[in-house]
């Protein structure tokens, strides 16, 4: 429903032609939202626009025909299914390199396409889960915490794309193979470092505080709630002139990273008690022009009105001169071209333009 989607939505806003292969009844995210816009789903319009649609019955003679047809012009397969159906359908490149030496084929599952857990539903909720992601988030005493949206998906998206086009660089075909648990993991970087050579057990922060860092958090203030993320001490002596704390210079207990590191509780309570006198806007108006790295704690809907977002272009609408359609534009900005967009294509809606008749 997304990690796919969102890889071949990244490759269409860069100019790519993507051709999606649905079902009979289409791609589940066709229905999975509430939000019905004229003749698309919000879901699926926000993960499939500038795509092409085409329904095929790959276990039917005929998909399979109409299949060759399409890889034998392709750069690229990607699918997003698990591994005993991609085998099954013979969506690899093994299978389907006869037609193609040079395509390549990219297997989007939850595992990997072979080993122990390779047909397990993967979901990125599972995931998040199972690589010690909800245990990293959240507040220390409460239940463990999923992310606020589809990181692992969205992630595993991102890869997929990143190792289809570096293997069009390398100028041969393949399979890669991309499994979200792989991803994930990967993204846990230094974090897995420490555990690995130091045997340090990660837990979580109160605030969603940075692990080495202090102040790095979450912080109360008169109003609302702020994050500040100071690392280097010529910040923090910024930081400390501004709000009336010279003191902290020179106070052994606070004066370097390491020191302040070591005495979290002592330096982050201090921290609170100044910070709680002033709002979230008089503290980013007074540090962010320092330098100081501060920023209030919006919404989701705050961030889509805001200038910045305005200024990059990023709300767009698929559907000019029509009903609105808008969606998160591309987040890749090239300097002599503007990204295209477009509706999400309709079931099956480029049958007609993609096969000739014999292929119907």
């Amino acid at each position: 429903m997304l990690a796919g989607p969102y890889c071949g939505l990244l490759l269409a806003d860069m100019g790519a032609e993507v051709i999606k292969v649905e079902p009979a009844d289409g791609d589940i995210a066709r229905r999975i939202s509430p939000h019905q816009i004229g003749d698309h789903n919000a879901y699926f319009a926000s993960l499939n626009r500038n795509k092409k649609s085409i329904v095929l019955d790959l276990a039917s003679p005929a998909g399979q025909e109409a299949l060759s047809h399409l890889v034998s012009q392709a750069h690229a397969l990607v699918t997003n299914l698990r591994p005993s159906a991609i085998k099954k359908l013979g969506l690899t490149y093994e299978a389907l390199s006869r037609w193609n030496e040079k395509l390549v084929c990219v297997a989007l599952t939850g595992y990997g396409l072979e080993g122990p857990y390779a047909d397990r539903p993967a979901y990125d909720y599972v995931v998040q889960a199972m690589t010690g992601v909800m245990s990293l988030t959240g507040e220390p005493d409460a239940a463990p915490t999923k992310a606020g949206f589809s990181v692992v998906d969205n992630s595993a998206g991102i890869v997929a794309a990143l190792g289809l086009l570096a293997k069009i660089v390398h100028g041969q075909g393949g399979q890669v193979d991309v499994a979200m648990y792989d991803v994930m993991l990967s993204q846990l970087n230094y974090l897995a470092g420490a555990t690995l050579n130091a045997g340090e057990r990660q837990e979580r922060l109160a605030n969603s505080a940075h692990p080495y860092i202090v102040p790095a958090q979450i912080f109360r203030v008169a109003d609302k709630w702020i994050t500040l993320f100071i690392t280097h001490d010529k910040f923090w002596e910024k930081f400390c002139l501004e709000v009336d704390r010279p003191s902290w210079l020179t106070d052994p207990q606070f004066a370097t990273m390491k020191a302040r590191r070591e005495n979290r509780d002592l330096v982050i309570a201090s921290i609170s008690n100044v910070l709680l006198t002033r709002t979230a806007q008089e503290w980013v108006e007074r540090l962010a022009p320092l330098g100081v790295v501060i920023a209030e704690i919006g919404t989701l809907s705050d961030a889509l009105e805001n200038e910045l977002t305005q200024y990059r272009g990023l709300v767009v609408d698929l559907n000019p001169g029509g009903e609105s359609l808008r969606a998160i534009g591309s987040p890749i900005k090239f300097s002599d071209s503007e990204p295209q967009y477009g509706l999400p294509p309709l079931l099956d809606e480029h049958r007609a333009t993609l096969f000739s008749e014999d292929l119907h």
